[in-house]
């Protein structure tokens, strides 16, 4: 969460001025893929039919997210955005849990996002409130794929397919913008970024949901949009109010009330063991 984080406010400061939102997603998963390639064999010959729809959605969902995310940066600020996408994932978690009373939390969470975004000043962006939205909608997909996929396949070899995947999907959009712009310092940051998201937090991502379930996993990244708040604070400089330090509150409470459960019971055997992770 750390990494991702950090990687997001750098985002912002160094390449989505230059780049645009979807030409730095583009660039970040673009040599997040190159890297994992390179260090990792896909593993195309363990791919049964049942693998192709999950490691495509994965893919596609993972560079959705990354693009609407980073375009919900250039707009508002980064606590708020992760606060915003934060609801959809937390949504997930509730609805999988048989109590109606579980719905409690996510809307205990939207007052929370409320209270940050503070729509009744005129300085609330709408368009960015939209993309953190999205981007939330792909965190939920994002996690629960990531379940399915990381059961079939051991270490970070699925990653070496989602990636990119995700890079070719981030592509439609950030290609037309970084054109003409993209210079090789921009490359030379891209990497540093791409190892701090995707490739390092997404891999420990896989292996953690291969050791828990959806739920604990969940209340674990609850305390993300603190921590996004906290590194806009250091390294952004944006600093929030007294309303919207409760509203934070309010979103990690409500995450981590939604979560319940730990180690998951059984797990898919892993393919291919042998491969090199």
């Amino acid at each position: 969460m750390l990494m991702i984080q950090l990687g997001s406010a750098l985002s912002a400061g160094l390449l989505i001025p230059e780049l645009g939102a979807g030409g730095t997603a583009w660039l970040r998963l673009t040599l997040g893929a190159i890297i994992l390639v390179a260090i990792v064999r896909p593993p195309l010959r363990d791919i049964r039919r049942s693998d192709v729809l999950p490691l495509l959605g994965l893919g596609v969902a993972t560079g959705l997210m990354t693009v609407f995310f980073l375009a919900a940066l250039a707009r508002i600020p980064l606590g708020v955005a992760v606060a915003i996408e934060f609801l959809g994932p937390l949504t997930v978690a509730a609805l999988r849990r048989p109590s109606a009373r579980a719905l409690a939390w996510p809307a205990l969470a939207l007052v929370g996002v409320v209270l940050m975004t503070e729509p009744w000043r005129d300085t609330v962006d709408p368009l960015g409130v939209l993309f953190a939205a999205l981007a939330g909608a792909g965190w939920g997909i994002y996690i629960l794929l990531t379940q399915k996929v990381g059961d079939r396949f051991t270490g970070i070899r699925a990653l070496s397919i989602t990636i990119p995947i995700a890079a070719l999907t981030a592509a439609i959009i950030g290609v037309p913008q970084a054109v003409g712009a993209l210079r090789w310092e921009h490359v030379a940051i891209g990497v540093g970024l791409a190892l701090l998201v995707p490739v390092v937090p997404f891999a420990l991502e896989m292996v953690a949901l291969r050791r828990m379930t959806t739920t604990a996993f969940g209340t674990l990244m609850a305390v993300e949009p603190a921590i996004g708040l906290v590194i806009g604070l250091v390294i952004l400089s944006q600093t929030p109010d007294a309303l919207q330090l409760v509203g934070i509150t309010l979103v990690v409470v409500a995450g981590a009330g939604a979560q319940r459960g730990g180690r998951r019971n059984t797990a898919s055997p892993p393919a291919a063991p042998h491969q090199v992770t």
